[in-house]
């Protein structure tokens, strides 16, 4: 049996979301942030040395990283599903979003964060972070032109793995310049799974 340690209010949503999608079995163990560090507590260090969230236990096997799990769930869980054949083109583009969420995507949006619990401290290095974070949502909203999904015509994992990253821009309003990412966060929002990987998963504000 599949067991997310999920701790509130993170990346660790998105895997709650995949299996809900999937119907897949799993068992649920939830863990607080501390409310003032907004750290994630020790005992997920128990699971892993890095102490982080997502991370997922199947039996003695232990995953992190956001991308590894999806991975791993689709491949070892999912009989085929929420990926393209992997003998096509659009299976190498799954691949790119995949791991673009967190590998390039996620970085101007993290600093964003950081330096501005700087307060001036930070000021010089905003106008950089601003212009990163613009390329890349102008991209992503570029790359959604016509298009409902990432890739193909049904939900994938690059969708889930996207996820966080609308989340996290809308939480820092940037999100409504970018009306065609926006209006896919809309859509993934209001999938039924969705909502019940949210009742699941608790509070999830992103820090508002």
């Amino acid at each position: 049996m599949l067991t997310v340690h999920h701790l509130n209010e993170s990346r660790s949503q998105r895997i709650l979301w995949l299996l809900e999608e999937l119907g897949t079995p799993y068992d649920l163990k939830i863990y607080a942030r501390n409310a003032q560090t907004r750290l994630a507590p020790p005992e997920l260090a128990a699971i892993h040395p890095l102490g982080k969230s997502p991370v997922i236990t199947d039996g003695d096997v232990v995953v992190i990283e956001t991308g590894a799990i999806i991975d791993y769930i689709i491949r070892r869980h999912a009989g085929g599903r929420l990926q393209p054949d992997p003998a096509t083109a659009d299976y190498d583009l799954y691949m790119q979003w995949l791991h673009y969420a967190e590998g390039s995507a996620m970085l101007p949006l993290m600093l964003n964060m950081y330096v501005g619990r700087l307060k001036e401290a930070g000021a010089p290095l905003h106008p950089r972070i601003e212009s990163e974070i613009a390329n890349h949502l102008g991209f992503i909203n570029g790359a959604l032109k016509g298009r409902q999904f990432f890739v193909g015509e049904t939900l994938t994992g690059a969708d889930i793995a996207m996820s966080f990253v609308a989340e996290v821009a809308r939480a820092q309003r940037k999100l409504a310049d970018y009306p065609l990412f926006d209006a896919w966060l809309d859509r993934m929002h209001a999938r039924p799974a969705w909502k019940v990987a949210l009742e699941k998963g608790g509070p999830y504000a992103l820090g508002q």
